[in-house]
């Protein structure tokens, strides 16, 4: 048997996604409230923000920056704007690399003294290429509590997103902005069998692309841009060809480089001919994501290859109809 519609204040009918939406905040605000009710623990958090979109925060960090004693973090000007968009009014100051050796006696002593105390990033998850690792070590050798409240991080989005191996890979960080440190740099790495993940500055993007094409070999990698924010952008291609294709962009945003392992390049040796053959006669079979997974395990290349060239021979079909 049905059920009536419910009816909204109005009298007309409430629609189905408008209840579960209603629902749906109902067990938002539920949650939060009942993490914001438990006081918070002594010690240091180590708390994720955003990289872009607001939303992307935890509740849990929410409720951790709501009932610290204090919050750190890199800038205050950029933090306010987070805090103050969830209605935070807590005590900020900042904790970076300039002041960390200032600052860092100030945290302890809060810490022995029962606080519990915040530490952000402008962007992501603290730690990350930043100075905190030697707070957390500070904290600890003076046997106080840590915590970690995960959540956003530019790496792992960027690893995720590249169609690259993600089974084994290792973070580097900057490269050097020296061509000799970076060189020596580069050739530490170029063995290590597992992708590789950079971060760099947009003015020296297409520098960078150069140098690793020179020092890790023409392998296949990824440049993700502005990640989760209005302007993303992922491209894909071999390091050579994306230094060329960045020459001549003025780049702009926060950027994360991830590149294939050594011997991943063998990949490329099998040509989009042989893709589109054997996806044509699975095609027939299953939907593309199916049919896109069972060829790239086949032909031993990369599943976003495949996905990329079905969506084409997708396109071409239409037009020709």
């Amino acid at each position: 048997m049905l059920r009536p519609a419910a009816r909204t204040p109005s009298g007309a009918p409430e629609r189905p996604q408008q209840a579960a939406s209603e629902a749906q905040c109902t067990a938002v605000v539920a949650a939060l409230r009942q993490a914001l009710a438990r006081p918070l623990e002594a010690g240091l958090h180590i708390v994720a923000t955003p990289i872009g979109r607001l939303a992307d925060i935890t509740l849990e960090a929410i409720a951790t920056l709501a009932r610290a004693d204090r919050i750190y973090c890199e800038d205050t000007r950029v933090s306010r704007v987070l805090l103050d968009h969830f209605g935070i009014d807590r005590p900020l100051s900042s904790y970076h690399e300039h002041n960390a050796e200032r600052v860092r006696p100030e945290i302890i002593t809060a810490l022995e003294n029962g606080r519990g105390i915040a530490l952000i990033s402008d962007a992501g998850t603290p730690l990350v290429s930043d100075p905190g690792y030697k707070l957390v070590a500070a904290a600890l050798a003076a046997g106080a509590r840590v915590y970690a409240e995960p959540g956003p991080s530019a790496l792992l989005a960027a690893l995720v997103a590249s169609g690259l191996p993600t089974d084994t890979f290792l973070f580097a960080g900057f490269l050097p902005g020296k061509a000799g440190a970076r060189s020596t740099r580069l050739a530490a790495l170029a063995g290590v069998p597992a992708t590789l993940i950079f971060y760099e500055a947009p003015g020296r993007v297409a520098e960078t692309l150069a140098a690793l094409a020179e020092g890790l070999g023409d392998r296949e990698a990824a440049v993700a841009r502005e990640l989760t924010k209005r302007h993303e952008e992922i491209r894909r291609g071999r390091l050579g060809a994306l230094a060329q294709a960045f020459a001549d962009e003025r780049v702009r945003g926060e950027i994360a480089i991830v590149v294939a392992p050594p011997g991943a390049e063998a990949v490329a040796e099998v040509d989009d001919e042989a893709i589109r053959s054997a996806l044509q006669e699975e095609l027939g079979k299953q939907k593309l994501s199916a049919a896109a997974r069972i060829v790239a395990d086949r032909l031993g290349v990369q599943r976003a290859r495949v996905y990329d060239i079905g969506l084409a021979m997708k396109d071409q079909g239409r037009d020709e109809a």
